[in-house]
């Protein structure tokens, strides 16, 4: 994966350099990645991650230590829990990418399916909130996707969907304790959901058991996971 993102970074219109906020020292890998970058010689935004673990004097260091060895278009300072300046990074991004042919309308912003969408949105939720707890290998297949009207007559997707593990082992560990954690991940891609898909998002979400699920090379594929 790596030589594959040095090898891609001389055909890119920008790179994303991402480290650690509570770094105290250019370590020997950063020293290689900005090596490359300098080969590359392409825009890089240099993005800082987890700021709510340090406090502003720190930061303010590591950015002088970074801003010392390569000229950076930008650095932004983010943290991916609280999402604390995500909007400022992606204006970022915006500015620093030329301009390119239009091959879909404005008003289209994707061209997946909902749902592609809701299956990627509910995995991305699920493998950020159980962390090194169960491995890459779940999936998620929607079941039923209706669009409704709600008591108020106001639109609303009314969406069940599975999510499918290797382990009766990851089922109880997805599930969580008296549901919670199954509950965290559909509320938190509920919401994501009802961004995206601009109306009200009725959830439902189960778990289930498939030992056999990564020799299916279909689902392999869609979710580039290796075996």
């Amino acid at each position: 994966m790596i030589q594959t993102a040095f090898e891609s970074s001389k055909d890119v219109d920008l790179i994303l350099f991402v480290i650690e906020a509570d770094s105290k020292k250019i370590g020997k890998g950063d020293n290689i990645i900005l090596d490359k970058i300098r080969e590359a010689k392409k825009p890089t935004i240099l993005v800082i991650n987890k700021i709510d673990l340090i406090k502003k004097e720190e930061l303010l260091k590591l950015i002088e230590m970074y801003s010392k060895e390569y000229d950076f278009e930008a650095v932004i300072p983010i943290s991916a829990t609280s999402g604390d300046n995500n909007e400022e990074l992606l204006e970022e991004i915006e500015k620093c990418l030329p301009e390119g042919p239009k091959y879909y309308d404005e008003d289209v912003y994707t061209d997946q399916t909902i749902k592609d969408i809701v299956e990627e949105t509910i995995r991305e939720k699920a493998l950020r909130l159980l962390d090194d707890e169960v491995p890459h290998g779940i999936y998620v297949e929607v079941q039923k996707i209706k669009k409704g009207k709600t008591m108020e007559q106001k639109p609303i997707f009314n969406i069940e969907a599975v999510i499918v593990c290797q382990r009766e082992s990851h089922k109880g560990i997805i599930i969580g304790k008296g549901g919670s954690k199954l509950k965290q991940i559909g509320t938190y891609s509920r919401e994501d959901l009802e961004k995206i898909l601009g109306e009200k998002v009725n959830l439902k979400t189960w778990v289930k058991v498939r030992k056999d699920w990564q020799d299916d090379d279909q689902i392999i594929k869609k979710y580039k996971i290796d075996n």
